[in-house]
């Protein structure tokens, strides 16, 4: 008997992922959406269930009774869609959020504020945040093993790649187009936020059906297997575009024009570790992280965001350029004299591991 499955969502940018790794599986696997948005990457042969993933009742009559091996719910309401498929599916897979782990959303819950470095799935969640969306995140991950022990989550951090509804990377890519060629960074752009390439994610979805037994009852984290620091998917996308940047370095309270990029008011490290998904379910990327951010840049210039649209404002960036040289400017006049401080002074210090790295032993002699 061939095994069925409903994906529920799946046009999205993991979505093809995980439908055509379950055909690949031997799957009849059809998708359940609004029908508002068709790729050309899922096949013809897929049937489409159109109706409002959001209200539990239109599902229901929608599928007029039918039952699956597995469901994925990637889309719609899903503490609602929760209830309905217990008793009507064999294995619920879930997507959360990676903003359940407590310090996320809020750092200053967490001592020292910030999250550490990696956050696994046994890191604490915000139970007690008074963010509503973090509240509801949490509480729908209860809902889930609840109506289903054996369901697995998988906690979604930063997705990229076409079809990305927040494309962060459009904001360095319009900036290049625009002929910009000083982009700001915070703090040495050493701010690690865990991201994951949507056919990377989608891959990591279908691991969930090859070891049932292994993935029940868990969430696992979602992520590329390396984390780029945030002047590193600076550099990458330059590079896959064939500029040269000059990247201004600020201090963390000046550098706010960065904000939207970092996604967030600070440059603590966001970083969700992948361990888990690799040692149990044998995750490996289907592209590394540095060639999907350089893919994903070029997509970008070539499909480039319509300015001004509702994709384009949700990610909070006015682009103000005339702004931004003024910082820079004025800051570069304020350090001046540091940096010629900072140059004239040399405390002696020797990397023993660097070129030339023998100077060490000068130092050693002298005391």
């Amino acid at each position: 008997m061939v095994s069925t499955a409903l994906v529920i969502g799946g046009t999205g940018p993991t979505g093809p992922g995980v439908v055509n790794g379950l055909i690949e599986r031997g799957y009849e696997t059809k998708i359940l959406h609004t029908g508002r948005h068709e790729v050309d990457t899922i096949p013809p042969s897929v049937e489409h269930i159109h109706t409002n993933p959001f209200r539990a009742a239109e599902v229901e009559a929608a599928l007029d009774g039918a039952t699956f091996d597995v469901v994925y719910a990637m889309y719609g309401r899903l503490r609602d869609l929760v209830p309905f498929f217990a008793g009507r599916c064999g294995q619920f897979i879930a997507v959360g959020g990676v903003p359940a782990y407590k310090g996320f959303a809020r750092p200053k819950l967490n001592w020292p504020p910030g999250m550490l470095v990696p956050i696994r799935e046994t890191a604490e969640r915000a139970v007690d945040d008074s963010n509503d969306k973090v509240a509801k995140i949490v509480a729908t991950e209860d809902i889930v093993f609840d109506h289903h022990p054996s369901a697995t989550i998988f906690r979604y951090p930063l997705i990229y790649g076409p079809g990305q509804i927040n494309p962060r990377e459009w904001l360095i890519v319009r900036r290049i187009i625009d002929g910009r060629r000083r982009v700001i960074i915070a703090d040495g752009g050493l701010t690690l936020r865990t991201a994951a390439y949507g056919p990377n994610a989608g891959h990591a979805l279908t691991l969930a059906v090859d070891r049932p037994e292994v993935a029940a009852g868990k969430a696992y984290n979602i992520s590329d297997e390396h984390v780029l620091t945030a002047r590193q998917t600076v550099e990458i996308i330059a590079a896959a575009l064939d500029v040269e940047l000059d990247i201004v370095n600020l201090p963390e309270d000046l550098a706010t024009p960065v904000r939207p990029f970092l996604g967030g008011e600070h440059s603590l490290h966001q970083m969700t570790g992948p361990d888990l998904l690799i040692s149990e379910l044998g995750y490996r990327d289907l592209v590394p992280a540095v060639e999907a951010i350089a893919l994903t840049a070029r997509y970008l210039r070539d499909n480039p965001i319509e300015r001004g649209s509702i994709t384009e404002m949700r990610l909070q960036d006015p682009f103000d350029y005339d702004a931004e040289d003024a910082l820079i400017d004025a800051y570069r006049a304020a350090v001046g004299r540091a940096s010629e401080l900072a140059a004239n002074y040399d405390p002696e210090f020797r990397d023993r591991y660097a070129p030339g790295s023998d100077d060490w032993r000068l130092v050693e002699a002298k005391n």
